[in-house]
C-alpha cells in the first residue's frame, strides 16, 4: 500500500442534510402540534355543551343559578325526570314517539330512495341525466329553511297541514343522500357484475337489490344515520306545518316549554333534562349502527 495513499485524508460528511433533516421534524412537531390542538378545540366545542347539560339536568331551580356551571347541585335529577315525564300527562313520552317515528320514516324510506335514485343516476343511461344531477347538486346548497314556506304553501293546496303528511312527504327528499349514493355506486357495484347479472337474465330491479343494494349497504346505512340526524333536529318544517302538540316532535316540544320558562322558571330544569333526554336516541343510533357506517367510510382505502 503507498504512502499517499495512507495520507489521503478522510472525506467529510456535508453538514448541509442533518440540518434540514432537523428543521423537517421541527416543523412536523409544529405541524402535529397544531392540528392536535385544533382537534382538541373542536372536541371541546362539541363535548363540553353535553357535560354542562348533564350537570345543570342534576340541579334544581336554584341551584341551577347559584352553581358553577359545572358543578353538582342538591340530588334533583330524577325528579326533574320524573318532572318532565308528568308534565301534562306525559306529553314528553308522546313528543318522543312522534320524532323517533318521523325520524326512523325519513331514514329507511328516505334513505332508500336517495340510493335507488344515486344509484340510477351511476349505473343508468338517459337522456338529461347530468342535467338532472345538476339540479340535485344545487339542491343540496339550498338551506332547508329556504324550503320550508314554499313546503307550507304546497302542503296547504293539499289540504295535509297539521298532519303527519306535511312532515312524512318532504323528508323522502334528501339532495345529499342521493349525491352521496353516487358516489357509493360508482365506487363500491362494478359495472362488470350487472353485466352479469343481465347476461344471467336479471332485470334492472332484480339486479339492484340482489346485487347492488347489498354492496351499497354501508353506504345506505351511513345516508340513512344522517337522515335519521337530521329529521330528528329538524325545527322549522314541523313549527310551521303542525299545530296539534300531540303531533309535535321533541325539538318544537322543549322549545314550547322554553316559552313557558321566562314567566314560570320552574319549567328550566324541565327544558334542560328533556333535552338531555332527547339526546338519548341520537347515541344509541350511532353506538348501534357504528360498525356498518364506519365501514362505509373506510372501505375505499383497501378497495
Amino acid at each position: 500500500m503507498s504512502t499517499s495513499t495512507l495520507s489521503r485524508p478522510r472525506a467529510s460528511t456535508p453538514a448541509g442534510p442533518p440540518k434540514r433533516r432537523r428543521v423537517a421534524r421541527n416543523g412536523g412537531f409544529a405541524s402535529s402540534f397544531t392540528v392536535n390542538a385544533l382537534l382538541i378545540l373542536g372536541c371541546a366545542y362539541m363535548v363540553l355543551p353535553v357535560v354542562w347539560l348533564f350537570f345543570a339536568s342534576t340541579k334544581n331551580t336554584a341551584d341551577l343559578y347559584g352553581t358553577a356551571a359545572y358543578a353538582f347541585g342538591e340530588p334533583a335529577f330524577m325528579d326533574n325526570i320524573s318532572a318532565v315525564l308528568n308534565q301534562d300527562g306525559g306529553l314528553f313520552l308522546r313528543w318522543m314517539a312522534n320524532s323517533m317515528f318521523y325520524a326512523a320514516f325519513g331514514a329507511i324510506f328516505g334513505g332508500l330512495i336517495s340510493v335507488m335514485a344515486g344509484y340510477a343516476f351511476d349505473k343508468f343511461q338517459f337522456r338529461g341525466r347530468d342535467s338532472f344531477f345538476g339540479i340535485v347538486l344545487v339542491g343540496v346548497l339550498i338551506p332547508n329553511t329556504a324550503t320550508v314556506l314554499p313546503m307550507y304553501l304546497l302542503a296547504s293546496v293539499f289540504g295535509i297541514t297539521n298532519t303527519i303528511w306535511a312532515i312524512l312527504i318532504p323528508v323522502l327528499c334528501n339532495p345529499f343522500g342521493v349525491y352521496l349514493a353516487r358516489v357509493y355506486s360508482a365506487a363500491y357495484v362494478p359495472a362488470e357484475t350487472l353485466e352479469a347479472a343481465r347476461v344471467d337474465g336479471a332485470g334492472p330491479i332484480r339486479s339492484f337489490f340482489s346485487l347492488g343494494l347489498p354492496m351499497m349497504m354501508p353506504g345506505y346505512i351511513t345516508i340513512a344515520l344522517f337522515q335519521f340526524v337530521g329529521v330528528w333536529n329538524n325545527f322549522m318544517l314541523p313549527l310551521v306545518m303542525l299545530q296539534d302538540q300531540q303531533l309535535l316532535p321533541v325539538s318544537v316540544g322543549i322549545s314550547i316549554w322554553q316559552g313557558y320558562s321566562i314567566p314560570q322558571p320552574e319549567f328550566t330544569p324541565m327544558v334542560i333534562t328533556g333535552s338531555l333526554l332527547s339526546i338519548i336516541p341520537l347515541l344509541v343510533a350511532f353506538i348501534m349502527l357504528q360498525r356498518f357506517w364506519k365501514s362505509g367510510l373506510t372501505a375505499g382505502s383497501v378497495k
